[in-house]
């Protein structure tokens, strides 16, 4: 939700910090079992306050998903445009970026995953929208990697179903300071579905090492995000 006219950075402060404990707050209970007088009391807002702030409980949930959904998309395109890299190393960057964002964000991607189907209207049609856009991402590079004979031919709707599997149920297990961060979840997901989906005699044993020197040269030469970070 674009911020009104005539409010300062302390508003859009605020705004963010009152996001961050509504994640939180519907990752526990479940947005349509909260009510706005709970979203009141975690903030330390009046209900009037509130809206100023907020506008509706329905932006609150709008906002949440955005978060999760901007910085993935943003990162996503960055990959999918790398023409210097095969796609079955973007795949990797992609499943890297994935587990990123849902470190990051993991109270944002409960809620998102829970209770995307609370959103009414046009806001649903962007959400479902922005997920179709991911998954096309996601197919192409597929693809892509069957054309160039680096995966069997398979459906491609299937095969990315499979990736996305995979991926998606992370974030009702992991754990932010756990053993198991997103370059060794991304890392083992991507040698099952390689070797799953290669063509026979197809080795992907040098993956790491290509993605470990790709993401060293980038980063000499460009002093910007990395490809596969979802933190913009």
């Amino acid at each position: 939700m674009p911020r009104s006219p005539g409010h300062g950075p302390d508003f859009e402060i605020r705004r963010q910090e009152i996001i961050d404990k509504a994640a939180a707050l519907f990752a526990k209970k479940g947005y349509a079992a909260t009510g706005i007088a709970e979203v009141s009391d975690v903030a330390g807002l009046g209900r009037g306050a509130l809206y100023y702030y907020m506008g509706s409980k329905e932006n609150l949930l709008v906002e949440i998903q955005d978060r999760v959904m901007r910085p993935l998309l943003a990162s996503a395109h960055r990959i999918a445009a790398l023409e210097d890299v095969d796609p079955v190393l973007r795949l990797r960057m992609l499943s890297q970026t994935l587990l990123e964002n849902t470190l990051a964000r993991l109270d944002h991607v409960w809620v998102y995953e829970h209770d995307y189907r609370n959103l009414r209207g046009a806001n649903r049609i962007r959400l479902l929208d922005q997920r179709r856009e991911f998954e096309e991402i996601v197919q192409t590079l597929l693809v892509a990697a069957m054309d160039d004979g680096s995966f069997r031919t398979l459906d491609p709707r299937l095969a990315t179903l499979q990736f996305l599997n995979m991926h998606n149920h992370t974030y009702q297990w992991v754990k932010v300071d756990g053993a198991w961060d997103a370059q060794y979840l991304s890392s083992a997901y991507c040698a099952t579905l390689f070797r799953g989906l290669g063509v026979p005699g197809c080795r992907f044993d040098d993956i790491e090492d290509r993605m470990v020197e790709y993401l060293a040269k980038r980063q000499s030469a460009v002093p910007e995000p990395l490809p596969h970070s979802a933190m913009d």
